[in-house]
């Protein structure tokens, strides 16, 4: 249960205000006589008082018996530890099995901070080695975006070229946006739980929510970004080129959507956020074009894998206007704190 408590502010020396603490809370945080403790202002007027050194010194360990999960069941276990902010994740069994020691060291190189630092035949013990005054949560977004982004260009050329190893890049690119993604995902629990991090006095509680709901369209429009460059990598009949003109130029238009809508995000632009969304309807119109003219292919299988496509580059739009709309009800928010 959460205590809310007031306190009276003082002045002393004629310029200095002073209050009280909470006695629980400082015996909880280990605070006595001559003790230390951080000030840190945050954006919405509110002030993070901590116990000095607690943030990163106290490690929370998460100790997980794995008898008898592996495959995908292991690999969602394991995200969700890294998700949920342990520091050590000590994974216990009878007997560690070799497939299941192939799924954990593959996890630990997909994802940002987490090594192994001690293996014996029934236990694994992971650490995050993150250090988290090198990440940004706006500078890992900013990331995603300029990934999936240029993943969407090439894979539209190598669509167009039928370039087998532009695809193959493309489709190597997208570890790289889930690792960010999951990062941003663990940023944004730990956050919630009040935990400080180095951005936390410039970025506020607003600001992580709708980035992190950014974040989640830049992946997805990513994994849209792989299908186009999985279809690049195995359709062997030639597109025609009225046909590729209308799929580049439509691409182009959920591209530019996608754009505007980061611009209008981080600068809180609720026009170009609204410009983005009423692209939607337009988009769509190309879209269903685009669908028509495939029906006039001889070859089948291309008009399967053009269509997957199609419906690719019509729902990267709609995730660029997600985005848009995250950026309208931020510039709200943020409006409202000054």
């Amino acid at each position: 249960m959460v205590f809310i408590e007031t306190r009276k502010i003082q002045q002393t020396g004629g310029s200095t205000y002073i209050v009280s603490l909470p006695k629980r809370w400082a015996e909880r945080a280990g605070i006595t006589t001559g003790s230390q403790v951080t000030l840190q202002p945050q954006q919405d007027g509110t002030l993070n008082i901590a116990a000095e050194g607690t943030s990163r010194t106290q490690k929370k360990k998460n100790i997980i018996d794995v008898n008898g999960c592996v495959g995908d069941d292991l690999v969602r276990l394991l995200i969700a530890a890294y998700i949920s902010g342990s520091d050590m994740i000590e994974l216990r069994a009878s007997r560690i099995q070799v497939d299941q020691k192939k799924i954990i060291r593959s996890l630990c190189h997909k994802l940002i901070g987490p090594e192994i630092i001690e293996e014996t035949a029934n236990s694994v013990l992971i650490q995050d080695l993150l250090n988290p005054s090198e990440v940004s949560i706006k500078k890992s977004v900013r990331r995603m975006f300029l990934i999936a982004n240029s993943m969407l260009n090439d894979a539209m050329q190598a669509l167009k070229d039928h370039d087998l190893d532009l695809a193959l890049d493309v489709i190597e690119r997208d570890d790289e946006v889930d690792r960010l993604y999951l990062l941003i995902s663990k940023q944004f629990r730990t956050v919630l739980r009040g935990s400080r991090l180095p951005d936390t006095s410039e970025t506020t509680i607003d600001e992580y929510h709708d980035l992190r709901l950014s974040a989640s369209s830049l992946e997805r429009i990513a994994d849209h970004a792989l299908k186009i460059a999985k279809t690049a990598a195995t359709l062997d009949t030639p597109i025609p080129e009225d046909t590729m003109e209308l799929i580049e130029s439509s691409c182009t238009t959920s591209s530019a959507m996608v754009e505007d809508a980061i611009d209008a995000l981080y600068n809180q632009n609720t026009d170009l956020a609204n410009q983005v969304i009423e692209k939607v309807d337009g988009t769509k119109t190309r879209i269903n074009e685009l669908n028509a003219s495939l029906l006039d292919l001889n070859s089948p299988e291309a008009i399967v894998a053009l269509g997957t496509v199609a419906d690719s580059i019509d729902r990267i739009g709609e995730y660029g206007a997600n985005i848009a709309e995250f950026a309208i009800n931020l510039s709200m928010a943020m409006a409202q704190n000054k």
